[in-house]
């Protein structure tokens, strides 16, 4: 049963209230000072408080300051006859629950209770029910998904639900898991036989990885507008909707896509793909001083600068541009210092933070207990981008007045099943693809391109093929495979085929 503390001067004429309350099953404790109502509360455990305003003696506003410093989670919902401004604002500044103008009818207070003592229930009662009600939609759109924009709308609806479900206790918890596996076992099918007729019919592809700054970022400079091109690596689409709200302080998001990353969905390609306009093939043939093998020791991504330069150069662009790739919360803060008076139109920053997150929780015993499931994946995210520079970043490059092009390179799935995989010493090390010569593997599930060139990869040697995990697989070798398999389960990998890691977010913000 649920109890309420009840303090009114007058609360003899509330009699009425606290019988209809009571016939509704609630408990009610009638105070008429505010010291009582203090006393009482150090003495027994209440749901919610009913506090006049106005009351001889100690006021409602002391009284709530002491029942706040003895309670601070209880809710505390304030009575009164006066509308004056000052007073809502003291007691909102006191953080009470809720605000009445006497006189108050029965139905107000209930609605009240409802809302602050009975709102987790109901939420999770109607959450459950429309979860339950579009479960059968939602098959019916990965059943008869075609076109890579419906697949997205799956991403965006799967989405949705993972973040409404992921605050209440469900039984749909684990329909929905099944049907997210569900679309990422179909999704995979689809990319499978369409993604070399993508490469081989360019006219018939979704937007890729190399068409990002053409279609997204040339277009607002040539229109004269001042743009930041912010790529966060490793950046799923969960993770931007639960940023988004801190963003909306300083910006409106004028444009809110899906693009879909080239394979493999690893740093290497895909996002040497974004910053030349190219297929990795294309930067290996036209700039092979720019291109790094995947058995060369030089980091992937050291010329991301001179690449973007390729590209503003073959379009004609010459429109002057910075560059500022991201890896410590120090040089977030001193690149930031230098945007005072910045003119350049283009501004591309590289944000590696997710990327990092996502291999320290591979490689951290204690990084994988803070983030051992989506939810808490999503959370450190939001943690990291409301305490670190980075919100600074942002909030200073809106007060400069500038648009904002907000993408990734590629996003990363939970991955809890090992297949085996047999490759030379020279294959690459990457858990969702391997390529190599003579790559032997078992799962039917996987991917395998065996003339790399025809979708625009290089081919390290004659007889080289690329292999792809989908679903929730990884690669590990016969060698110590259980080992392996034990260590890399429940991690976060990338490079494969899967909704998380292909569809990724692409968002125009213009600032407020």
């Amino acid at each position: 049963m649920n109890r309420i503390l009840w303090a009114d001067d007058e609360i003899h004429l509330l009699k009425p209230y606290i019988i209809y309350l009571q016939e509704k099953g609630y408990e009610v404790i009638p105070v008429n000072n505010g010291q009582d109502a203090i006393d009482v509360c150090q003495e027994q455990p209440f749901d919610i408080v009913f506090l006049d305003e106005n009351m001889p003696g100690l006021s409602g506003l002391e009284a709530l300051q002491e029942i706040k410093a003895l309670c601070p989670t209880l809710p505390v919902v304030m009575i009164t006859k006066s509308e004056e401004e000052h007073i809502m604002e003291q007691a909102i500044g006191q953080k009470i629950a809720d605000y009445l103008i006497k006189p108050v009818n029965p139905s107000q207070i209930l609605l009240c209770l409802k809302k602050h003592i009975h709102q987790r229930e109901i939420v999770e009662e109607h959450t459950n029910t429309s979860y339950r009600q579009e479960f059968s939609d939602i098959t019916y759109m990965i059943d008869t998904a075609s076109t890579m924009e419906e697949w997205m709308a799956i991403e965006r609806t799967l989405t949705r639900w993972e973040l409404e479900l992921e605050n209440v206790e469900s039984a749909m918890h684990d329909m929905l898991r099944m049907q997210r596996e569900q679309a990422n076992n179909a999704f995979a099918k689809f990319v499978m036989k369409n993604y070399e007729s993508w490469w081989l019919n360019p006219a018939t592809r979704p937007v890729m990885s190399q068409d990002v700054m053409k279609k997204y970022v040339f277009p607002l400079v040539d229109e004269g507008e001042k743009v930041f091109f912010v790529v966060i690596d490793n950046f799923r689409y969960d993770q931007w909707k639960v940023i988004q709200p801190l963003l909306s302080e300083w910006f409106t998001v004028k444009e809110e896509q899906m693009y879909t990353s080239i394979l493999p969905t690893a740093t290497q390609y895909a996002r040497n793909a974004i910053f030349s306009g190219l297929s990795p093939l294309q930067i290996q043939e036209m700039y092979p001083h720019l291109w790094i093998e995947e058995d060369e020791e030089e980091s992937k991504n050291n010329n991301e600068e001179a690449l973007i330069q390729t590209q503003l150069d073959r379009f004609r662009k010459r429109f002057g541009y910075t560059y500022y790739k991201v890896n410590e919360s120090d040089f977030c803060e001193k690149i930031t210092k230098q945007f005072k008076g910045l003119k350049t139109p283009l501004n591309v920053v590289v944000l590696n933070f997710i990327d990092m997150l996502s291999h320290s929780r591979t490689d951290s015993k204690m990084m994988r207990e803070l983030a051992n499931d989506e939810a808490a994946y999503r959370s450190l995210t939001l943690s990291w981008f409301k305490h670190s520079p980075t919100a600074e970043m942002f909030r200073k490059i809106a007060a400069l007045g500038y648009k904002v092009v907000l993408t990734t390179d590629h996003g990363t799935t939970h991955v809890d099943n090992a297949v085996q995989i047999i490759g030379d010493k020279n294959t690459n090390t990457n858990l969702r693809y391997k390529v190599g010569k003579s790559l032997n593997f078992q799962s039917k599930n996987c991917f395998e391109i065996t003339r790399p060139k025809q979708v625009g990869l290089p081919c390290p040697n004659v007889s080289s093929s690329y292999v792809f995990c989908t679903g929730n697989d990884f690669f590990a070798y016969p060698n110590n495979f259980n080992y392996y398999a034990q260590f890399y389960r429940n991690t976060f990998q990338h490079g494969g085929i899967s909704l998380e890691e292909m569809l990724v977010p692409i968002i125009t913000l213009e600032a407020k």
